[in-house]
């Protein structure tokens, strides 16, 4: 079946977001829309598996480049598909040059530094992709919600974060900021899944069902977020994630976008090279 064309330009602009001026509402988006999507489900997940290999392509081209360093950050709450997002998307890419890393609670040694002195040390190097499965955005949504920091010192954190993100942009890196949006009923479903399948439960934590409570307090969080800390340098696309194949489907094709815009290119080899033959 042939594959519906996205929506217009003007539409897909919703979901991507370089500035805010007069603050941000994400439930003006739907989290069910598919606007990278077709309506044949299994050509979908077929894309996803092409594109799959073709970024591994790109990534041992970018790799070899070495004049970029590629930040993908996942974002969105418990079961919004952070861990499928990177098995899905990023699984064909090599090891040599594609790392991720799952941000837990900070350590105690963690503690005792700035918030963003873990997440410095953890960005890419040249020619590296790095995915964050959550990241310092943590810092300016658990603590909100919780009360444990003002609201000053949260604008001192959102002005923070944008300029170490526009400092990584300056020195090379490209920034992806990816929101994975789901809707309240479809967070229920795949928690449930969770707690029926034993093979999953250590996936759940009942810390999971408390957060669940704040629903609502979390979504403001992301949108004061979204809205203070969406640049230019470092923009947000929110990612309508209800349906998994369309949430892997819209995230490959823009970091695809993203590497074949870079015009990458193979270094020129040794000239003593040409010309050599191996015995």
């Amino acid at each position: 079946m042939a594959r519906d064309k996205p929506e217009s330009a003007h539409s897909l602009s919703e979901f991507q977001i370089a500035s805010v001026k007069k603050g941000f509402d994400l439930a003006r988006i739907d989290p069910k829309a598919r606007p990278f999507g077709s309506d044949d489900r299994e050509a979908d997940r077929a894309a996803v598996e092409r594109l799959a290999l073709e970024l591994d392509a790109l990534q041992n081209l970018f790799y070899a480049d070495r004049r970029y360093k590629l930040l993908v950050v996942l974002q969105g709450v418990d079961a919004s598909g952070k861990d499928g997002t990177v098995r899905a998307v990023f699984r064909q890419m090599s090891a040599l040059g594609v790392h991720t890393v799952s941000w837990k609670v900070p350590t105690e040694h963690e503690r005792d530094h700035d918030y963003l002195w873990r997440i410095h040390a953890r960005v890419p190097s040249a020619g590296e992709v790095m995915v964050f499965n959550r990241s310092h955005y943590e810092d300016v949504l658990v603590p909100v919600v919780s009360g444990w920091i003002t609201p000053e010192q949260t604008r001192q954190r959102y002005a923070q974060i944008n300029d170490f993100e526009r400092m990584l942009s300056e020195t090379g890196t490209l920034i992806c900021k990816f929101m994975l949006h789901i809707s309240r009923e479809e967070q229920r479903q795949r928690l449930q899944e969770r707690l029926d399948d034993p093979a999953k439960h250590w996936k759940f934590s009942l810390g999971d069902l408390e957060v669940r409570k704040h629903w609502s307090e979390y979504q403001a969080a992301y949108d004061a977020a979204i809205a203070a800390t969406a640049t230019p340098w470092a923009p947000w696309t929110i990612v309508p994630a209800d349906s998994k194949t369309h949430r892997n489907l819209m995230i490959a094709t823009m970091i695809k976008s993203t590497l074949a815009g870079l015009q990458l290119r193979y270094p020129t080899g040794d000239p003593a090279l040409f010309g050599l033959r191996v015995e």
